[in-house]
């Protein structure tokens, strides 16, 4: 009987994990790493934490990265904030509705010339909620509000404006890629559960 249920127990457990999606719990921006001089597309993910909408985020730029261009959001709008050198020291995207609503995450997204010189960016960004809270995501990587991190590595030179759209189709691709070798899991998983849905009966059988 105990092993019964030992066995039961793993069969569950097991099914709990593999329909668990794995989620960022904060905002992130992508990617982790990129090359000095580059026109890197960044991605600000942004999920909804509180069981309130999401209705304005603001991203830090952080020095020595300068902002070329914002991809438009449907549902939303957004604001530059420039420096006295008419640099772009933050963007700030609004709901023009309800916003980002409970267990909903969405992503923003853009141009981002980087440093010349190697090391690593920090991402701030302040997530304001519908009741006027605001978390901001500025802390050290190992606190419970941590910034995003870039780590920027000497490239290529010669990498410009034409490189961002190439990067971005290797990025889909990336993705296919990805989610084919997810989907090619299922038969290894549904025949692992089988077989240990096989033993239980045998025991049942046995007991």
């Amino acid at each position: 009987m105990k092993w019964k249920a030992f066995v039961s127990a793993a069969v569950m457990a097991g099914i709990l994990f593999a329909f668990t999606p794995g989620v960022d719990a904060h905002v992130t921006v992508r990617p982790e790493q990129s090359s000095t001089g580059a026109y890197e597309k960044y991605t600000v993910r942004v999920p909804v934490e509180k069981e309130i909408p999401t209705t304005e985020v603001e991203l830090k730029i952080p020095d020595g990265v300068e902002v070329v261009s914002v991809m438009p959001k449907p549902g939303w709008e957004y604001d530059l904030k420039k420096s006295r050198e008419d640099r772009t020291i933050s963007v700030t995207w609004k709901a023009k509705d309800d916003g980002l609503k409970v267990h909903e995450f969405t992503e923003f997204a853009l141009i981002g010339a980087n440093p010349d010189k190697p090391g690593k960016v920090s991402w701030k960004a302040h997530q304001t909620y519908e009741d006027g809270s605001v978390v901001k995501w500025s802390g050290a990587p190992d606190s419970e509000q941590p910034a995003s991190v870039t780590e920027i590595r000497e490239g290529d030179s010669g990498h410009g404006h034409g490189d961002v759209a190439q990067e971005s189709e290797e990025a889909a691709g990336a993705d296919t890629d990805e989610e084919t070798a997810a989907s090619d899991l299922w038969p290894t998983t549904l025949a692992g559960l089988a077989l240990i849905l096989s033993l239980i009966s045998l025991f049942r059988k046995k007991a």
